[in-house]
């Protein structure tokens, strides 16, 4: 279902679950037209479905978990702002940017690096985003 933008706009979960398609895609090594065929559908349809801009139906959804070995929770991992019985939108999001490869690459590496190197690209990374370290937490 097509969703309008504003305040009638996709719904955050929509948007959630597929940004999370997008990064299992992505983390996989597969392209929006891999996916697309897999489905029946074209890599148009594909883009809508991980902006969130169509809604993926439950049977698309189960149908995306089988072609990536997924569980159908890995989708909904990690959001925060559903809670049960509520319908009044709040925000499950941590970050509101689209991931690349880059950006999924980067965060399996950091992890595995000591907390001193850690320290050093983060203050690397925010002096190239243009915010200082005096404007984030530790």
């Amino acid at each position: 279902m097509a969703r309008g933008r504003g305040e009638d706009g996709p719904h955050e979960v929509d948007r959630w679950v597929g940004r999370r398609v997008c990064e299992q895609r992505i983390r996989l090594g597969y392209s929006q037209s891999d996916l697309g065929n897999a489905l029946g559908v074209s890599f148009q349809q594909v883009q809508k479905y991980e902006k969130g801009a169509n809604r993926i139906s439950a049977s698309k959804l189960f149908e995306i978990a089988q072609f990536f070995k997924s569980e159908i929770g890995y989708f909904f991992d990690g959001f925060t702002g559903a809670q049960a019985g509520v319908a009044e939108p709040t925000s499950g999001f941590s970050h509101d940017h689209p991931s690349t490869r880059q950006s999924l690459e980067i965060s399996a590496i950091a992890p595995r690096l000591p907390v001193r190197q850690q320290k050093i690209i983060l203050s690397l990374m925010r002096e190239m985003d243009g915010a200082s370290d005096d404007d984030a937490e530790d």
